[in-house]
């Protein structure tokens, strides 16, 4: 009587001598798997050498002989994101101002123009990292059209003006559309409701804000009730 493992080899050998395909799902070959790989945004604060004095420390004589912890510390190489974001800020400011000398100030279209520019990467480099963060991207769009008004402010009042500081902050300019869709009644009936639901959500804030600076507003939040 044959062995068990010789009538399978023979089965096998004539099932490929026959061609007879195996059943599906049988043996299947390995299939590399696809890793995704996502696409890193390159950061607008990548050029910030790790060697550079925060901004508070930059003026300080004794921080520039600084070394060893203490270094690291003055340093963006142990720095936090908001820290690393105000010294790009500033560099903005610092690269918007003309020969004149009149965009230095805080006040300035130019400097303000540079402040929401880094204000705006920010929220974008943050949304493609988090597409579903809804309240971001609506600071970030209301950044956006800030900036289109200050800039075409700007253009009708300084032209040169206008065209330096979108060359020195690689700005693209986009003209504002010519025709603008008629306001129907029932958009403008929705714009005043929600205007004023935010106008109420916002004077609940300030009372509740108000409440809880009184002196005596500790106290009542501890003591117990006098039902209880």
């Amino acid at each position: 009587m044959p062995r068990p493992e010789h009538s399978a080899a023979a089965a096998a050998a004539a099932a490929g001598s026959v061609g007879v395909r195996p059943a599906r799902h049988y043996a299947r070959a390995a299939t590399t798997m696809r890793t995704k790989t996502k696409r890193v945004p390159e950061s607008q604060l990548s050029d910030l050498p790790a060697t550079a004095l925060k901004e508070e420390y930059a003026a300080v004589p004794l921080a520039q002989t600084a070394g060893g912890v203490v270094r690291r510390l003055l340093t963006l190489e142990l720095a936090s994101h908001g820290e690393k974001l105000r010294l790009k800020r500033e560099q903005l400011i610092a690269s918007a101002q003309t020969d004149d000398g009149r965009s230095d100030r805080r006040g300035s279209p130019q400097a303000k123009v540079a402040v929401l520019t880094a204000r705006i990467r920010n929220y974008r480099e943050h949304l493609e990292k988090h597409a579903k963060d809804m309240a971001n991207k609506r600071r970030m769009l209301m950044a956006v059209d800030r900036r289109t008004k200050i800039l075409k402010n700007l253009r009708s009042v300084d032209y040169d003006a206008f065209e330096g500081v979108c060359r020195q902050l690689g700005i693209a300019y986009t003209f504002p559309p010519e025709y603008y869709r008629h306001a129907s009644r029932r958009w403008l009936a929705k714009k005043a409701l929600c205007i004023k639901v935010f106008q109420e959500v916002q004077r609940q804030k300030a009372e509740k804000k108000l409440n809880m600076k009184r002196p005596g507003a500790a106290a009542q939040l501890v003591a117990p009730s006098p039902h209880s």
